[in-house]
Parts: C-alpha cells; sequence; structure tokens
C-alpha cells in the first residue's frame, strides 16, 4: 500500500513539473511571437500582373509588379524584366528604337539573327529585356510596357485557332545599397546591363514572386487547310485579272518614244 501512495506522489511531481516547466517556458514564446510576425510583414510578397491588351495581331504585353508595403529603399532601386517571347510571337526591334526614342518604355531584344517575316514554325524563342520604371500612381509598383505580334501559322485540318503561351518572366532587382528585405526576396544572382544604354554588367538579384495569374494564353486565328484550292484560285484569278487591267492601261495611256 505504501508503495503505491509513494507511485502517486511521484507520478504527481512529475505531472506539477511538467506543468511548471511549460508555464516557465510559455513567456519566452509568447515574447517570440512577435519576432516571427514582424519577420513575415517584412518578408511580404511581390506579386506580378501580366495582360495583353488591344485585339488583333498587333497586341500590348503589360507587366505590373507590387511590393507588399511601403519601402523607401525602392528609390534607389532598379527593375529589369527578362521576357521570353515565344515562336509564334515577335517583337519588332525597329518599333522598340523607335519608342526609345520618344520615351515610351524602355526595352532591347537580346536574341541575334531574328527574322520579323518568318513564320512560326521557321521562327524561334526570342529574349527581350525590359527596364521597368517606377508607377507613378503607385509608391510600390513598377510596369513594363511591350508590344508583341502575331506570327503566321500553319493552316490547321480542322480547328480554326491555335494557342500560344506567353510564360511568366524573370524579375531582377539591382539597388545601389544592400537593405534587408532584399534577402527574403532574392534567390540567386543573374549578370545583365546596369542600364538600356550602359554597356556595363552588373550582378542583378533574381526575386521570387507571386503571379496573379497563370500564364497568358493568346488564341492566333490559322487557316483551314481544306481551303487551300480556293484560296489558290481565287488568287491566280484576281494577279491575272490586276496584272491584265495593269498592261491595258500602260498600252491605252502610256507615251511610248522609238
Amino acid at each position: 500500500m505504501a508503495v503505491r501512495v509513494a507511485a502517486v506522489r511521484a507520478v504527481a511531481w512529475l505531472l506539477l513539473g511538467a506543468a511548471t516547466g511549460l508555464t516557465r517556458g510559455s513567456p519566452a514564446v509568447l515574447g517570440a511571437a512577435p519576432s516571427d510576425a514582424g519577420t513575415r510583414a517584412m518578408c511580404s510578397e511581390i506579386t506580378l500582373r501580366q495582360e495583353v491588351l488591344k485585339d488583333g495581331f498587333h497586341r500590348d504585353l503589360l507587366i505590373k509588379v507590387k511590393f507588399g508595403e511601403s519601402i523607401e529603399d525602392l528609390q534607389t532601386c532598379r527593375l529589369l524584366i527578362k521576357q521570353d517571347i515565344p515562336a509564334g510571337l515577335f517583337v519588332d526591334p525597329y518599333e522598340l528604337a523607335s519608342l526609345r526614342e520618344r520615351n515610351i518604355t524602355e526595352a532591347v531584344m537580346v536574341s541575334e539573327n531574328f527574322d520579323i517575316e518568318a513564320p512560326n514554325y521557321l521562327s524561334k524563342e526570342s529574349e527581350v529585356l525590359i527596364y521597368a520604371r517606377q508607377d507613378s500612381q503607385c509608391v510600390d509598383c513598377f510596369q513594363a510596357f511591350l508590344p508583341v505580334h502575331y506570327r503566321y501559322h500553319r493552316p490547321h485540318s480542322h480547328d480554326g485557332e491555335t494557342s500560344i503561351v506567353v510564360n511568366h518572366p524573370d524579375l531582377l532587382m539591382f539597388c545601389d545599397q544592400e537593405f534587408p528585405i532584399l534577402k527574403c526576396w532574392a534567390h540567386s544572382k543573374v549578370a545583365a546591363p546596369c542600364a538600356l544604354e550602359n554597356e556595363d554588367i552588373c550582378q542583378w538579384n533574381k526575386m521570387k514572386y507571386k503571379s496573379v495569374y497563370k500564364n497568358v494564353t493568346l488564341q492566333v486565328p490559322v487557316g483551314l487547310t481544306i481551303h487551300t484550292s480556293l484560296v489558290c484560285s481565287v488568287t491566280l484569278f484576281v494577279t491575272i485579272l490586276c496584272s491584265t487591267l495593269i498592261l491595258v492601261a500602260v498600252f491605252k495611256y502610256g507615251y511610248f518614244s522609238l
């Protein structure tokens, strides 16, 4: 009987000691909570939004980037967007040069031997660097603008449309000074030109972000193979007719001197 009482007392003391330890440890746990919350608040998400504007074969790709909180240090930072252009689209380098002269956008083609006249099945993916600008209506926002155009595609046997997927871009940031929150977002270094008109190379931070939408998907109308004979016949007829009319006009109203 005495052994049982001693055992009960021992268990009671153990339970009391465990309860006391938990009670003593709880302030430390509660004290650590604000620190964790502060870290989570400081490491707020970057959100990226891709939108395609306009209709038809000539579209505008608009990219908006928003940081999770107000950060004064962003005034010393530059944002570079590395966008892959699928083979079904193309960016006109001459158009980009014109837009840069008019200070509308800061984008440059990276890919070489680029043919804007080639159809989709003879083209390769290309790459564009876009130096984003801070949004005047949003302190923590950047935006970039890029005109894109559809290429011609092979005709299909049944469906009169084909899809083009524009993948999410790489988001690069370079700051004149380091600040703690940059460690929350950056996960690797990428070498790229420091500025559009600068040949110097900087080590940009590749940033982690959350995309608002999935990859942009564009529907492109294509011809049908069943219409090949009709299209060829009509094209040949119109060509012969117009050539005949031009020759008639030349012989009728033209002046010939020997």
